[in-house]
């Protein structure tokens, strides 16, 4: 039997087994590295963090983000140049190999109930028993599309997080749904693949970052009201990004309000000029309800005074967001599912980010409830480390039995 399993490889994966790793905690990592940022983001796409907040994290900060762009030769700074995709997948693929190179990249298909903690199936039929289990599972799962659309089939309709590739749209009018950056993002580089687009939201503009060079505070007072942090400027994303601890025990109903409302809908400031003049833009509408007609999507739309319109499309793709239910998560048996306490479809966590059945813990997005808004970024993978590690190693020193002895001597130091 192992101690932690941890499953899911992505920056709070990673950032998570570094940390044990580091502390001696006997654990194992499960999952495709970096998969939602190599399997299902285009290419050509920009992150929203700046360099600094865009690490994955090991305790001793020894490679950071701007130590790979140093070695391979990749223009950073800590705010002002956009972190390319393809800067952070090959950052976050370079930190397996030298951090985890033990990565089992085998999926979990299947975790149930066992007398002393779980037992995991892993693809191909391998099963092992772990005490603890981490899920890490990012964003995927969790693909949100609105209902009114969902009954399109696949060839006409795809969410956001599906497209890691965009050529085959090239010469199709696609119609993208949402104003986020998801939307945003995807819109002009369709346009860049040569698609025509029309990009639908519900609010009537589009929100894009401050460039920092017009966002940076001019007097020192503008400085303390407006100071920097993983999650841009301000107060708010200053206590959301360094406070998640205190956060937690902020009243539920403000929480739940928070991570509703917090940093909203909103795209990086260098997408502006890739969607202004080259989108269709179609905003203040809302989709109503779509059908094939003759091989295209016919979308009805409704307006914000309840006027009326219809658009047509080669392919819709719902750039919709994400919403957390434990019902997608189909490798949990349904027993754990129906078990575990939720508030508004996310697990009820307790501040070491263990769920309502010992020794199931969550991290990432089905965190955000409990932790706040950072938890939807790769900002928030220090915290849930940090946070895990003190955890197992006051578990495991009061069990010394559950580990070899030579581990507990460095648990211990």
């Amino acid at each position: 039997m192992i101690e932690v399993a941890v499953v899911g490889a992505g920056p709070y994966g990673l950032s998570i087994a570094a940390h044990f790793r580091r502390r001696g905690i006997p654990f194992r990592i499960f999952g495709r590295p970096m998969d939602s940022w190599v399997s299902h983001m285009p290419g050509g796409s920009c992150l929203k963090s700046d360099g600094f907040a865009s690490n994955i994290y090991d305790p001793d900060q020894e490679f950071t983000l701007q130590k790979f762009c140093a070695e391979q030769g990749i223009e950073y700074a800590h705010t002002g140049i956009p972190v390319r995709i393809e800067t952070f997948r090959a950052y976050g693929l370079a930190f397996r190999n030298r951090m985890l190179p033990e990565l089992d990249e085998r999926l979990v298909e299947n975790i149930q109930r066992a007398a002393e903690g779980f037992i995991l199936r892993l693809a191909g039929g391998e099963t092992i028993e772990a005490r603890r289990v981490i899920l890490a599972v990012g964003i995927s799962h969790f693909a949100y599309v609105p209902e009114n659309l969902a009954h399109l089939p696949q060839e006409f309709l795809t969410h956001s997080y599906r497209h890691e590739n965009l050529e085959p749209f090239r010469g199709k009018r696609v119609a993208v749904i949402g104003a986020g950056a998801s939307a945003i993002d995807l819109a002009g580089l369709l346009r860049d693949a040569g698609a025509e687009v029309q990009l639908v939201g519900r609010r009537t503009e589009l929100k894009f970052h401050t460039a920092p060079k017009d966002a940076k505070p001019s007097t020192w007072w503008s400085r303390l009201r407006h100071p920097s942090s993983g999650l841009g400027p301000g107060l708010r994303s200053r206590f959301f990004s360094d406070a998640p601890n205190w956060f937690y025990f902020l009243p539920q109903s403000l929480r739940l309000k928070i991570v509703k409302r917090a940093l909203g809908p909103s795209a990086g400031w260098f997408a502006r000029d890739k969607v202004m003049g080259r989108v269709a833009l179609v905003l203040g509408f809302t989709p109503e309800g779509a059908e094939v007609r003759n091989g295209k999507v016919h979308l009805r739309l409704r307006g914000h005074d309840a006027s009326q319109k219809e658009i047509t499309a080669d392919h819709v793709i719902a750039a919709t967001g994400y919403q957390v239910t434990m019902d997608r998560l189909n490798f949990l048996a349904p027993d754990l599912r129906t078990q575990l306490k939720t508030v508004e479809g996310a697990p009820a966590l307790k501040s070491n980010f263990e769920s309502s059945i010992p020794g199931l813990y969550f991290v990432g997005l089905a965190a955000k409830t409990n932790f706040g808004p950072v938890m939807r970024f790769a900002f928030g993978a220090g915290f849930a480390a940090e946070t895990l590690t003190q955890t197992m190693l006051q578990s495991l020193k009061r069990n010394p039995a559950a580990v070899p002895m030579q581990k507990v001597a460095s648990i211990a130091d």
